[in-house]
This record gives C-alpha cells, sequence and structure tokens, in this order.
C-alpha cells in the first residue's frame, strides 16, 4: 500500500519568495517597454518649402564697436605748501666817490694821434720815376699805333677780298648771259634753218601715220651746202626723197652773222615729220 505524504502548504522554501517578486518586476518592465518603447504607427514625410530670391540679400551692417568714454584724468595733486619768504635786506647806500676823482675822470683828454710823416722822394727817384712813367706812355703808344696798323691792314685785304669777289660774280653773271644769248640765237637759226627746208618740201599725198627721215647735212661758210646724208628712213621712198630735195632747194641756209657761230652749224641734223 502506498502511502502519501502530505506536507502543510503553509511552509515556503526559502527565496522563493524574492525570485517570485522578481518574475513580477520583469513582467512589469517587459509590459512598459512593449506600450511605450515601440511606435507602429507610420507617418507620411513632411514637406519642404523652398523660397526663391532674385538676388541675394544686402549683407548686414558692420556693428560699430562701442567707444568707451576715456577715464577721467587723475585729479592734479595738492600745491605744496608756500614757505615764507625770508625778510628783504635794507639796501646799504654805496660809498660815496670823492668829486675830485670824477673831476679827474671828466677833464682827461684822450690821446691825439699823430699824424704819419710821409716821405718825400728825393730828386734821383723823382727823376727815375718820371723817366718809367714816360717809357711807358711810349710803350703804350707804340701799340696802339701796332694795333691801329694792322686793323688797316686787316681791312685792306677784306676790301680786296670782297672786291675780287664782286668782279668774279660779275664775269660769271656776264658769261652766263652770254651764253644764253648765244644759246637762243643757236635756236632761232636753226628754227629758220628748218622753216626754209619745210617750205621747199613737195609733200607727197596720203601717206599713212606720221613718218619721220632724219638727214645728217654739212654746211659751208656762208650757208652753201656740202653734202646731204640719210640717217633714218621713214620708210617711204617718196617721204624720203621729198625732204631730201627740199634740203637741196633751200641753200644757202640762214646763218648767224658771228663766224664764231659756225661751228655750231657745220654738222647740222635735220629731223622731219610728216604732219608737223
Amino acid at each position: 500500500m502506498t502511502g502519501i505524504v502530505l506536507r502543510n502548504s503553509t511552509h515556503f522554501e526559502p527565496g522563493r519568495l524574492r525570485a517570485g517578486v522578481l518574475a513580477v518586476l520583469v513582467h512589469i518592465a517587459f509590459f512598459v517597454f512593449m506600450i511605450f518603447g515601440l511606435n507602429w504607427k507610420t507617418f507620411p514625410p513632411e514637406g519642404m518649402a523652398v523660397e526663391l530670391w532674385s538676388s541675394l540679400p544686402p549683407p548686414p551692417l558692420p556693428v560699430q564697436p562701442e567707444v568707451k568714454a576715456p577715464p577721467p584724468p587723475p585729479s592734479p595733486p595738492p600745491p605744496p605748501e608756500a614757505k615764507p619768504l625770508p625778510p628783504p635786506r635794507p639796501e646799504v647806500p654805496p660809498p660815496a666817490k670823492p668829486d675830485i676823482a670824477i673831476k679827474e675822470k671828466i677833464e682827461k683828454p684822450k690821446p691825439e694821434k699823430k699824424p704819419v710823416e710821409q716821405k718825400q722822394p728825393s730828386k734821383k727817384e723823382q727823376k727815375e720815376l718820371k723817366e718809367q712813367a714816360e717809357k711807358e706812355k711810349a710803350k703804350e703808344l707804340k701799340e696802339k699805333e701796332q694795333k691801329e696798323k694792322e686793323q688797316k691792314t686787316r681791312i685792306a685785304a677784306e676790301v680786296d677780298r670782297l672786291q675780287r669777289e664782286q668782279e668774279a660774280n660779275d664775269k660769271l653773271q656776264q658769261l652766263a648771259a652770254a651764253q644764253s644769248r648765244l644759246s637762243d640765237e643757236i635756236a632761232e637759226y636753226k628754227a629758220k634753218i628748218m622753216a626754209k627746208i619745210r617750205r621747199n618740201i613737195v609733200m607727197p599725198p596720203d601717206l599713212p601715220g606720221n613718218p619721220v627721215v632724219e638727214f645728217d647735212v654739212t654746211l659751208l661758210p656762208g650757208g652753201d651746202i656740202l653734202d646731204v646724208r640719210i640717217r633714218s628712213s621713214s620708210g617711204y621712198p617718196a617721204f624720203d626723197s621729198a625732204v631730201e630735195r627740199g634740203i637741196f632747194m633751200s641753200k644757202p641756209l640762214p646763218l648767224p652773222p658771228d663766224p664764231a657761230l659756225f661751228s655750231k652749224f657745220r654738222n647740222l641734223n635735220v629731223k622731219v615729220h610728216y604732219h608737223e
């Protein structure tokens, strides 16, 4: 037969109460954590607002530092107490000078300066000084005459040079004028020769263009023709022959009256254009 042993329920094991309290505290803490620690509700994100500026705002004005008033100057120290001055001494009058000393000082005359005696030169010295002065005067006069003579010589030489230059200039001007007259006279008689030859030429008709023929003419004194040679043909024999006949028909050619100019006309170059 199995026996059943009944234990008294009022008897507790040691430490069981402490474990039960701890278990209750743990359940309470877990319950609080479940309620307040976890937030299962989800919220949509909040929108973001943006402001657009057309230009940047002006920078903030600089903060002026506060100017502190200077501390008041220290008060001057009190003046030292004035010491009492000693009593003035009585003035003692100077001793009186005797009247005799004052009179002597007044009447004492100043020493006069003695004039310096000038030593008179002797007769010999006077004579030497006079001779020396005359020599210097004669020397100055001679130098003056020499300078005047040199100046006159320079003036005469300059005048002579200017006269020679003027004569040379006059000669050059006369020569230039004579050459100009000769050139004009030579040109004048050459023009007369060409005019006379031109009058004696019988031009062939209807030549094309403006042909030119050139001849060398040798003259004799008096204007007679010694020789006529063609230098450059015009390309038209009729025109060349007509000019050559006109040259021979123009003798004697006009020459200047001065025989010295004949050398300018001995060998003539005659150039004739079909159309002048």
